[in-house]
């Protein structure tokens, strides 16, 4: 029996069923590192053992958000600019080199040195296994159960103007806008102008670094948005598919699925779990497979990522996203790349064969990204019904066929 058959002859949650469950969690107030996370992370655990798969909570210390760090080290490069051009050029070019690596290196799934100055608190991931212990191979199911904060550079009506006005930016590029650009760029112009001792340059920098400080203290004066698409989908999509494991496991897999929280911070309790998790997961007999935002009209298997640098998934890793969604008759959104960052960034990294699944609208971006209206019911459930069922599939692809 192929793979499709098996997947259209098995059990399929139907769309009132995950709309019940996105509703009952999208409830929860679940901000990065907060005690809605933790509750959320609870409700996850408690959701896994009425289907019989055991759960634990692992505790971690972040920070928990991005916009102070991102503002703080902007506003250093501002600084940098306005001692530069007050005559300690040799002092701005150091300021400016230091924030923008800095920044560098906590947009692209590094260390996050700087982070490490700031207050942390607590976030929780989700980590359950199904399967054979002893199996000689393993696939990561990843998703995260915390929520965003909104921000004015969020509204949706930004890509429908620009879809109305401008239909080429979107048409050409097969990717979603580089929002981080001007972050760096800020401090690095301010480094550069400094050192060359161009005003122009440097007051160029400066001013972009100083207008992004108000862009992210916006971001973190705004409510936590419901999160029904990002990412209480992928969430539920890992319960939905332990459920069929467990009522037909796999033989020689074992399948561990890990919802992380604060992934809104940039991927912080992603990092957590790498640290602690990533040397006992050898990179040969690993896949990794991130659920992101299922609920949007276009499934798409994401070709890259990165906020600053753009990271390609690994083609063979791909192949068997593509290679299972075309026996399912299974639309994938083509040739899409992702200009921001998802938990699969820091498995990408490491080196796992690995692919990201998310979903997008005509403007190559998710549904109600980061915004208010991300609620159970602008979730598009034939999409994420297809998510789930493609997810399945892939599972037992590769129980049957390895890479």
């Amino acid at each position: 029996m192929t793979l499709a058959a098996s997947s259209r002859n098995g059990r399929s949650p139907s769309h009132e069923q995950l709309r019940e469950q996105v509703a009952d969690l999208s409830t929860i107030h679940r901000p990065s590192a907060s005690e809605g996370e933790r509750l959320a992370a609870e409700w996850i655990v408690r959701r896994f053992e009425e289907i019989g798969v055991p759960a634990r909570i692992e505790a971690e210390r972040v920070h928990g958000d991005y916009w102070l760090p991102l503002a703080l080290m902007s506003g250093a490069g501002a600084l940098a600019g306005i001692a530069s051009m007050r005559g300690h050029r040799i002092a701005g070019a150091a300021l400016g080199i230091a924030a923008a690596a800095a920044i560098w290196d906590d947009l692209t799934a590094g260390e996050r040195h700087f982070r490490r100055l700031l207050p942390k608190r607590s976030t929780w991931n989700v980590v359950a296994e199904v399967g054979p212990q002893d199996a000689s191979r393993t696939v990561l199911l990843i998703a995260h159960h915390d929520a965003a904060h909104s921000g004015l550079i969020f509204n949706p009506g930004i890509p429908a103007f620009a879809w109305r006005h401008f239909p080429w930016l979107i048409e050409r590029n097969d990717t979603s806008p580089p929002l981080m650009f001007p972050v760096l760029a800020g401090p690095a112009l301010v480094a550069l102008g400094s050192a060359v001792g161009s005003r122009r340059l440097t007051t160029a920098g400066t001013i972009v670094s100083a207008g992004a400080v108000p862009v992210f203290t916006d971001i973190g004066a705004r409510e936590t948005v419901p999160g029904a698409n990002d990412n209480v989908t992928g969430v539920i999509a890992l319960l939905e598919v332990a459920r069929a494991l467990v009522e037909h496991p796999t033989s020689d897999l074992r399948v561990m699925m890990l919802s992380t929280g604060s992934e809104e911070s940039i991927m912080e309790g992603m990092q957590m779990f790498g640290r602690r998790h990533f040397p006992d997961l050898p990179t040969d007999s690993t896949y990794v497979l991130n659920l992101d935002t299922l609920g949007s009209p276009h499934l798409a298997a994401i070709r890259g990522e990165g906020m600053l640098k753009m990271y390609d998934y690994p083609q063979p890793a791909l192949d068997v996203v593509d290679g299972v969604a075309e026996e399912l008759d299974v639309f994938l959104f083509p040739n899409l790349r992702l200009r921001n960052a998802t938990d699969g960034l820091y498995a990408l990294k490491a080196g796992y064969p690995s692919a990201t699944l998310g979903s997008v609208t005509e403007y190559k971006a998710p549904s109600n990204y980061h915004w208010p209206s991300d609620t159970a019911e602008n979730v598009n459930y034939e999409t994420m019904a297809d998510g789930v069922r493609l997810c399945e599939a892939i599972v037992r692809r590769l129980d049957e066929r390895w890479l």
